[in-house]
């Protein structure tokens, strides 16, 4: 048995964790921006497929966040010398970020605890974008139909 280091850890991870939130934070921005123009210009609540077209680019967008976030990952523990090529590192990462977890890759000892740090991150960022398309659903279905209440 290895012993797990704690502290360069945490500090190497903390740092991604808040790179994560400001990759995140980005397309929350964009989200806010495009309903309320979807809105001003009477776009928002008219129908199906008009609602449509305004959830699936928010649904897309925070894919591509998460994607990215998976890859900023990646690069930490290429930058962290676990793995050789950038093809295993986001494999990894994307395993742990979804919380999959399927255990066939394995970081050092050494680094060991960034992996349960990405899974804490991609949980939260997970959470903060069921929270964002969950909210533009909503407000979709408000505008459309008046008698609904959440």
């Amino acid at each position: 048995m290895h012993p797990i280091p704690i502290l360069l850890p945490l500090v190497v991870g903390t740092g991604a964790i808040l790179c994560t939130i400001l990759i995140h934070a980005m397309p929350v921005g964009v989200t806010i921006w495009f309903v309320r123009r979807e809105r001003k210009i009477g776009h928002a609540g008219r129908n199906f497929w008009g609602d449509t077209t305004i959830v699936v680019p928010v649904v897309l967008l925070v894919m591509v966040a998460h994607l990215m976030e998976i890859a900023l990952w990646a690069i930490v523990f290429r930058l962290c010398g676990e793995f050789a090529d950038l093809g295993t590192a986001y494999y990894y990462s994307a395993v742990n970020f979804t919380t999959l977890g399927s255990g066939d890759v394995l970081l050092s000892p050494h680094w060991r605890m960034l992996g349960p740090l990405e899974a804490a991150a991609g949980m939260l960022m997970f959470g903060v974008s069921t929270a964002q398309v969950f909210t533009v659903i909503a407000r979709l279905a408000q505008t459309r139909f008046a008698d609904l209440k959440f």
